[in-house]
């Protein structure tokens, strides 16, 4: 499971996705590197232990010589000091061939073997060719060793004789170096590698830059500070910003003019709705029944005003909360309505008391809506109200929570529910369409909230509001 979530969170994440294509190219770079120049001087190493084999094996050829009685000697010692120290690791070897008993081996011998013999494998190599093995040597060093047979025509007895040359030194003369060479190669591979994957971090942190400059963009658009993506982003990001600017103008101008129409159809049925009223408000007479007609048709007419605004208000709201963008200050509104309330039930004399809340607490979404709900609330709770309404405001988990207060009877909870619903009123004898509550609640789901009415601390109903709060 964790390797899957693992897999997601990789293909999901484009700087993950940079990073680690980055990285594996690296980490095989370094690997194809190491090992392709540890190879390619082990060989050369390798190359030059055998090529200096193989010029002691050529000077031992050419200074082999036999004395006046048949002895063989060199006619001038090797150029290699290392030849004459003690156990130095370099060492040269003379072994006689013979054909009908054992080869004699150790005729000669270089000072570095001390009473060391040289044991090489019984085989005879054509003469003048080179054959090459591994043999232990002395104190049980390893040793790559070239013989060579040699034979010799012009002897003081007249018979010809053969020889074996072997030149041989100690393997660690070529591996010490390349385990050196081996050491500073992969550390200096790990230094670069190091540096290119810090290169890599940098490369995709700063190339990305302009991607979280853009988010930030969006989300200054999403929480209504600016209507559109503004900011100086590369030339391979703007086509992009363009086209979401050009998306966001398009839709602000198909809901202005959703807006309009709706206002003008609207206008037009309210038009037409009063032309009725003012008929049947003409029409009434002494006659009973064309008193009841006309006053049917008032009642009609006000019917289908209220359904005509109730329906408006929830097109309005609908095209509204599809705009990003839209941000209002919370606090100003509601000032503005507790001033307009006061004006409205100056009579009753009541007490419209704003709790203080921090002027940043804005709505996310359109101003006319916010008043739209408020309005509501507020008017609903100065008509229930014994003397005392208070108004509170609060952020929790990314929403805006708006609560009413009133003094008033309150309702019971069976009914809290029932009077949201469009068209139910608590009390026929208070002025009211019923709608007021629908409304809210309406507006307040299309902004993803919701309204709940519950019992308030001052004895009578609480009105609670829950709305999108802006994006920080």
């Amino acid at each position: 499971m964790k390797h899957l979530a693992s897999h997601g969170s990789l293909r999901r994440s484009l700087r993950l996705r940079l990073l680690a294509g980055t990285l594996f190219w690296i980490a095989a770079s370094i690997i194809a590197a190491g090992w392709g120049l540890g190879n390619l001087f082990q060989r050369h190493v390798e190359a030059q232990f055998l090529a200096e084999l193989k010029t002691h094996l050529d000077q031992l050829t050419a200074q082999l010589t036999l004395d006046e009685k048949g002895r063989p000697m060199l006619a001038l010692p090797l150029s290699d000091p290392r030849l004459s120290h003690p156990y130095s690791g370099c060492y040269w070897q003379v072994d006689e061939i013979r054909d009908s008993a054992p080869a004699a081996s150790g005729l000669l011998r270089s000072r570095s073997l001390w009473d060391d013999v040289l044991t090489a494998p019984p085989d005879t190599p054509v003469n003048g060719e080179i054959h090459q093995h591994r043999i232990v040597g002395p104190k049980g060093k390893v040793l790559g060793m070239i013989e060579r047979s040699v034979r010799i025509d012009d002897t003081p007895d007249g018979k010809p004789r053969s020889f074996r040359l072997i030149a041989a030194a100690d393997e660690a003369l070529m591996s010490a170096p390349v385990a050196r060479f081996s050491g500073a190669l992969w550390l200096a591979l790990g230094v670069l590698g190091i540096g290119l994957v810090v290169a890599a971090l940098v490369q995709v942190f700063v190339g990305l830059a302009p991607l979280r400059k853009l988010h930030a963009a969006l989300g200054k658009v999403r929480s209504g500070e600016t209507p559109q993506l503004d900011g100086d982003f590369p030339a391979e990001i703007m086509p992009l910003v363009d086209e979401f600017n050009t998306v966001l103008a398009q839709n602000a101008e198909v809901v202005e003019r959703a807006r309009t129409q709706a206002g003008n159809l609207a206008h037009a049925l309210k038009t037409s709705l009063s032309v009725l009223a003012n008929a049947a408000n003409a029409n009434i007479s002494a006659s009973p029944q064309q008193n009841e007609l006309a006053r049917l048709v008032i009642d009609q007419v006000g019917t289908a005003r209220k359904q005509v605004d109730y329906h408006l208000t929830r097109a309005q709201a609908a095209a509204t909360t599809r705009m990003p963008g839209t941000r209002t200050p919370l606090l100003p509104v509601i000032d503005g309505l507790v001033r307009a309330m006061q004006r409205i039930h100056a009579e009753r004399a009541l007490e419209l008391r704003v709790v203080p809340m921090p002027e940043t607490l804005a709505f996310r979404g359109d101003a006319h809506d916010l008043q739209e709900m408020l309005g509501n609330l507020l008017d609903n709770a100065c008509k229930w109200a014994a003397q005392r309404i208070d108004v509170s405001a609060g952020t929790e988990g990314g929403k805006l929570h708006i609560f009413i207060d009133d003094d008033g009877a309150g309702l019971a909870a069976e009914q809290r529910d029932a009077v949201i619903q469009r068209g139910v009123r608590a009390d026929e004898q208070v002025p009211g369409s019923g709608l007021g509550l629908a409304i809210v609640d309406d507006l307040a789901r299309l902004y993803g909230g919701e309204l709940t009415l519950e019992g308030s601390p001052l004895g009578g109903m609480r009105s609670a509001l829950t709305l999108p709060a802006p994006l920080r």
